[in-house]
């Protein structure tokens, strides 16, 4: 066996024991040989079994607020700062919201998100989204998280209060790449409010986005902010550069890049659910059961903000083929 080949087996079983790698150790794995990254994607899946079990986490998403975000993040077509050509809309009607989360159930779909496009919710529209969630569970009955941008503590208590489980917030980038994808916040107000999220009692929600031009390093610090934070789950999307977002023409991420980086947060958050979400239809096409046997064990179905995805019946036969439960 090569020493590298050893390395990754003693981080793992260092996993698997219950311990934590070093910095040191975690930059070793995510510069492995790309002749031993499958070896990698198979420690990482070993970890997410040890620690998982079979079960993928398959979540669905509705935008009930669209476009016209005051934010500048340049990946973003719902940013106003950018001529997108996306379609927009005000928060959408709570019938149709309820329609969405019944068919979700219906599709056996365990959980609904409610995204809304804005930095934060003013005190009208977060009235209108905690109404909206009490009818939720009294008429659909299905896990409900939210991501509605930056919240005040009072705000998280009421969340909590009406039975929300989990609040999404992600990090995006790195701390030292973050400036160059935004410029209306800082990486720091986005640390501040997933801590308002943990320290009252709703789970976290956050991960980020690679593909936008960081570098692999930037790609493991990414991993090892958010390994502090501690979330209970933890997306990762693969840029879908949109027309109008000075993005447009980010080159393509390699499945190579997306296997480790996957691999290696899976060292990092052995017990966190590690969801791969928008971008891996285009990116991953017929290579979406490697992410599933490679650390992740959760999924977004049915599309996401502004792009299509997997139908949820074509996502769950995926997921029993490979021999995964939902």
């Amino acid at each position: 066996m090569s020493s590298e080949l050893e390395f990754i087996t003693r981080c793992k079983e260092k996993i698997l024991s219950g311990q934590e790698i070093s910095y040191e150790e975690a930059g070793f794995l995510i510069n492995v040989s790309d002749e031993n990254l499958e070896h990698l994607s198979s420690a990482a899946n070993e970890i997410t079994r040890k620690f998982n079990g079979d079960l993928v986490d398959v979540e669905t998403l509705i935008n009930a607020k669209k476009g016209n975000c005051s934010e500048d993040c340049s990946f973003c077509s719902q940013s106003g700062f950018y001529k997108s050509e996306i379609d927009t809309y005000k928060l959408l009607p709570s019938e149709i919201i309820i329609d969405n989360a019944k068919k979700a159930k219906k599709d056996g779909v365990k959980s609904f998100c409610l995204v809304c496009a804005w930095r934060g919710p003013s005190e009208h529209d977060f009235d209108q989204i905690c109404d909206i969630v009490q009818k939720v569970n009294d008429m659909v009955g299905i896990e409900v998280n939210c991501s509605l941008g930056f919240i005040t503590e009072k705000m998280a208590i009421r969340l909590k209060n009406l039975g929300v489980k989990r609040y999404n917030h992600n990090l995006e980038a790195a701390r030292s790449f973050f400036a160059n994808i935004c410029t209306t916040h800082t990486y720091q107000d986005r640390i501040d409010t997933a801590k308002i999220v943990k320290k009252n009692g709703l789970e976290l929600c956050c991960g980020g986005i690679i593909g936008m031009g960081e570098s692999r390093i930037q790609r493991l610090e990414l991993g090892l902010d958010l390994s502090e934070l501690a979330p209970e789950e933890c997306p990762i999307n693969i840029l879908v550069p949109q027309k109008g977002t000075p993005l447009e023409s980010q080159q393509k991420v390699s499945l190579g890049e997306i296997l480790r980086t996957i691999a290696v947060y899976r060292f990092l958050m052995p017990k966190t659910i590690l969801k791969i979400a928008g971008g891996r239809e285009i990116h991953l096409a017929n290579d979406q059961e490697k992410v599933l046997l490679g650390g992740a064990n959760g999924i977004i179905t049915g599309g996401y903000l502004t792009i299509g995805g997997n139908t949820p019946k074509d996502d769950f036969q995926m997921i029993s083929q490979i021999g995964l439960e939902t």
